[in-house]
């Protein structure tokens, strides 16, 4: 795993050791990247569910303002940690080290991102939680792109009903890229 692009580009990054996170693979990675990489520029991206940090430091090295991550399991942590230390973007990068929802409540008033990317374990039901502590919160810029990973089994029809328009669907084997516009009632 590394950075594909940008001012940090080809710097491998550490991963978790055993199976607590799924590391996006290099090839889906770029392929998103290509996707949003015109709106990376100058933004504020929010890396829920962070992992190892590669989605979040893949953004900055690619132009977002500032990253700010959010991982609960300390050794996911540690690792984002040592990655952020290691491609040199710590003036860029936030780490948070809290629950999503704490996250979430804990950052009301003091950030607002353009682009949020969430990977949650899958199985959990996590993403609704999250999606929804996000479209109560004033995190999201009004034109702010969420883009949710999970399994290609995952449903996803309680999207809309909190308040979530899809405006494309990337598939792959066995995992989606769900691109989603928060609309303000």
């Amino acid at each position: 795993m590394r950075i594909i692009a940008g001012k940090a580009r080809r710097l491998p990054l550490k991963t978790v050791e055993g199976r607590e996170t799924r590391p996006t693979t290099d090839r889906v990675k770029e392929t998103l990247f290509n996707m949003i990489n015109p709106e990376l520029p100058g933004c504020r991206f929010l890396d829920l569910f962070a992992g190892s940090g590669q989605m979040g430091l893949e953004a900055v090295s690619r132009g977002a303002e500032h990253a700010v991550f959010v991982e609960n399991n300390k050794k996911a942590a540690a690792c984002i940690e040592e990655n952020i230390q290691f491609t040199k973007l710590t003036d860029q990068c936030t780490l948070l080290v809290k629950d999503v929802a704490a996250a979430i409540s804990w950052m009301e008033g003091k950030e607002i991102f353009d682009i949020v990317f969430l990977d949650p374990p899958y199985g959990k039901e996590l993403e609704k939680k999250a999606l929804e502590a996000l479209a109560a919160s004033s995190l999201l810029t009004e034109d702010a792109l969420v883009i949710l990973e999970t399994s290609v089994k995952t449903e996803i029809s309680w999207l809309e009903e909190t308040g979530y328009e899809i405006t494309k669907e990337k598939v792959y084997k066995t995992n989606r890229h769900i691109f989603l516009r928060f609309v303000k009632s």
